[in-house]
């Protein structure tokens, strides 16, 4: 579901910026505005992050190899975060040099209801392209508010759209408002100060999106609601009594990896423990549909050494906040 409806969003996405892109151009040829060449440049940069989001998308289909055993899910994540590095260099670091250039040169507007015109047709097509991104992103928000679903959503297509459309939206906000400044003093400089503006707000929104898509690449566990999942699921008490800890690592947004020391009575026979196995990764997978890569480890829970805590490096990684140590 989060695949499709982040495909459906970065369309919407595509074809709004594509469509912005030519007419801010259009804008800057018969204006001079600064402020429409740097917004140019930014729709045509996130016209290009659509179609490496969609680019990551295809490519994450790819089936395991013996070299991948893993799959290919992360490679979501890596087209992510180059989505970052084109919004950072391309966006918001060539509108802070484009700004300062009108800023240092200003001269005034021309044939100015071009760019009043093209920003309002703008901020008509960012708005219809963002409600998009909205409307997918509601089932996979849940109660969760707008801010924790940017940081813990584990599929990155939709909180870039958002973030990106959130960002077009406020960078049209100031295009119009130094274009607006420019016309009411006669000094070009406004129309410099607002692209400034506009830069500074790109590389804000692409160091987010890099802080976010760099902890998916480092490999995110799942949410403290799967985990909780997962725990039910695995101990029914008779075979299974207890999990004597667990890590889980998101291979990709839709494909989890379990990997589980569980405890099982010391007189069970070898076949009765593999059936408890089997029986385990049943439920997890009935309970949690994405723990498509599950490791179970069968011990014998003991008191005193659970007393001694978790052993760090018993566990790489540390302990485990959510699970009792062994």
């Amino acid at each position: 579901m989060s695949a499709s409806g982040g495909t459906r969003a970065i369309v919407a996405a595509l074809s709004a910026n594509l469509a912005i892109a030519a007419s801010k151009f259009a804008a800057f040829a018969f204006s001079g505005s600064s402020s429409m060449l740097a917004e140019g440049v930014h729709s045509l940069a996130d016209s290009g992050n659509q179609f490496l989001l969609l680019i990551g998308g295809k490519k994450a289909q790819r089936e395991a190899t013996p070299q991948h055993p893993f799959g290919y899910g992360r490679e979501r994540y890596i087209y992510a975060f180059l989505v970052s590095i084109v919004l950072f260099s391309v966006g918001g670091m060539f509108a802070i040099y484009e700004g300062y250039e009108k800023v240092s040169h200003p001269h005034a507007l021309e044939n100015w209801y071009w760019p009043v015109g093209v920003l309002i047709f703008a901020m008509l097509a960012e708005g219809f392209s963002f409600r998009t991104a909205i409307n997918e992103s509601k089932e996979l928000r849940g109660a969760l508010s707008w801010s924790q679903f940017i940081r813990r959503a584990k599929a990155p297509e939709l909180p870039v759209v958002l973030l990106e459309d959130f960002g077009a939206l406020i960078g049209l906000v100031l295009a119009l408002g130094g274009v607006g400044l420019s016309l009411l003093t006669g000094d070009g400089v406004w129309d410099g100060v607002g692209t400034i503006c506009i830069g500074v707000l790109l590389v804000c929104i692409a160091l987010v999106l890099a802080a976010e898509t760099k902890s998916l690449l480092l490999g995110e566990a799942a949410g403290l609601d799967v985990i909780r999942k997962i725990e039910a699921a695995t101990v029914d008490g008779a075979a299974v009594t207890r999990i004597i800890h667990m890590r889980t690592l998101h291979l990709g947004p839709e494909e989890l990896l379990v990997a589980a020391k569980i405890a099982v009575r010391h007189d069970d026979t070898a076949a009765e423990v593999a059936t408890a196995i089997d029986a385990a990764e049943d439920r997890i997978r009935a309970a949690v549909p994405i723990a498509r890569v599950i490791y179970l480890e069968p011990d014998i829970y003991s008191e005193a050494e659970a007393a001694k805590g978790p052993d760090p490096a018993a566990t790489p990684g540390g302990p485990n906040p959510h699970v009792g140590g062994h």
